[in-house]
């Protein structure tokens, strides 16, 4: 079954000359598209639950989620319907007025993430937005500190092997150089210490810090969690320093690691949130939460804004997730599932390491064979992700089966053979 989209008007307006091959695509991709992502693996053209196909009709399993984003899988009929009869309602209205989706979303967030009295929200469009915003919100932390001290706080805290966005201030906080380079000179005064060094952490923390930025796990660098005590010792240092801390739980949060967020059993309470990815479950939303009324003051009218973030349909689509999420007993499914695919992972020849929570899940192999796995396993029918040359990622539908689970895993062994031998 190869259609497009279940609308006939909108296959016709895609497509006028008939079916074309995924080869037909791609060329018209490269003739019309910048090419900023290289060539794409292969163009999908529908979906359903944790599954996929592609313009020549062969069939994935999806462990990637359009990289953690398809929290409810593909075209959830709830999602779906909600979206649909959102737009069919109202569609957008600008920021010079409000909906009650955007509301009762703000609403839900604040509950959800336990946030104190006096806690707010702001709406984007992704993460790199939420962070963008965020960015904004230490560059006006410039108060005195809790001991008086007066110096200007123009220093911001990253981590090495960070990845918080490809927008300047993001980019910025981001620690990889090939991505950094082709745009220096980024904002100023962001400094990246080593990963998961409380020592580290401490020492760079000063009077003269604006703001501490963390993933709870570091997903771009291989699915790498902090450890044990970080985010305390981040709590307490940036308390005492006048500084915030500031936590992007933009791949980490809405259930990912089977919590609402993943920094939620550290016992402290952050500054400010960054969230999107599974937010929308596959519609376009990001959001920044700030703690409190001390820290959600720090931004005020004017001083930031956007022209989409927000809107009745993208707000829709996230309350729509969220429901389903909680009423569905999803989270308890994803602790289940990330733990049975973990287990299996760490049992199979040639895996040296696996490391994640919920399904937020990397890991090492023997060999430096990550890109061959996943050439091998477009072709076996999976697509997973390397964000290194020796590690794999998984960030699947939290409603993946067990079943579906256990289909990757018998795979791998022979994916992880087929990689090797094509070196």
């Amino acid at each position: 079954m190869n259609q497009i989209a279940k609308s006939p008007e909108l296959t016709e307006i895609i497509e006028t000359k008939g079916h074309a091959t995924g080869a037909q695509w791609l060329s018209r991709y490269s003739s019309a598209l910048l090419g900023v992502f290289g060539t794409p693996q292969r163009v999908l053209v529908r979906g359903s639950g944790c599954l996929v196909w592609d313009a020549d009709g062969k069939e994935y399993l999806d462990l990637l989620g359009g990289i953690a984003v398809n929290a409810l899988g593909h075209a959830h009929p709830f999602v779906t319907s909600v979206i649909s009869s959102q737009l069919a309602t109202l569609g957008h209205v600008s920021n010079f007025f409000t909906s009650p989706t955007q509301i009762a979303l703000a609403e839900k967030l604040l509950e959800l993430s336990k946030a104190p009295a006096g806690s707010k929200v702001f709406f984007a469009n992704s993460g790199t937005e939420a962070v963008e915003a965020a960015f904004k919100l230490a560059r006006r932390n410039t108060g005195a500190s809790p001991n008086g001290t007066e110096r200007p706080r123009t220093k911001i805290i990253a981590l090495e092997g960070a990845f918080h966005g490809r927008t300047m201030g993001a980019l910025a906080l981001t620690a990889k150089e090939a991505y950094r380079a082709p745009f220096a000179p980024l904002p100023a005064g962001v400094v990246h210490i080593p990963f998961g060094d409380i020592d580290a952490l401490r020492a760079a923390v000063d009077e003269t810090t604006a703001a501490v930025f963390l993933e709870p796990i570091q997903g771009e660098a291989g699915v790498r969690p902090l450890p044990a005590g970080y985010l305390q010792a981040a709590r307490e240092a940036t308390s005492a320093a006048g500084a915030l801390l500031i936590l992007d739980e933009v791949q980490t949060g809405i259930g990912r690691t089977g919590k609402w967020l993943a920094s939620e059993d550290a016992g402290i309470v952050p500054d400010a949130v960054t969230l999107a990815k599974g937010l929308g479950g596959g519609f376009p939303i990001g959001a920044l939460v700030t703690f409190g009324p001390e820290v959600s003051s720090l931004l005020s009218a004017g001083q930031h804004g956007t022209t989409f973030g927000g809107n009745p349909v993208a707000t829709a689509a996230a309350l729509a997730t969220l429901h389903v999420l909680e009423n569905q007993q999803v989270l308890a499914h994803v602790r289940e599932v990330g733990e049975h695919l973990r287990a299996g992972l760490a049992g199979i020849d040639g895996v040296t390491e696996v490391r994640g929570e919920g399904l937020l899940i990397g890991f090492d192999l023997d060999a430096d064979v990550g890109p061959g796995i996943v050439t091998a396993g477009l072709e076996a029918g999976f697509i997973v992700n390397s964000p290194g040359p020796h590690t794999i990622r998984l960030a699947p539908p939290l409603i993946l089966s067990t079943g579906q689970a256990d289909r990757f895993l018998a795979a791998l062994p022979a994916l992880l053979q087929t990689a090797k031998d094509a070196q």
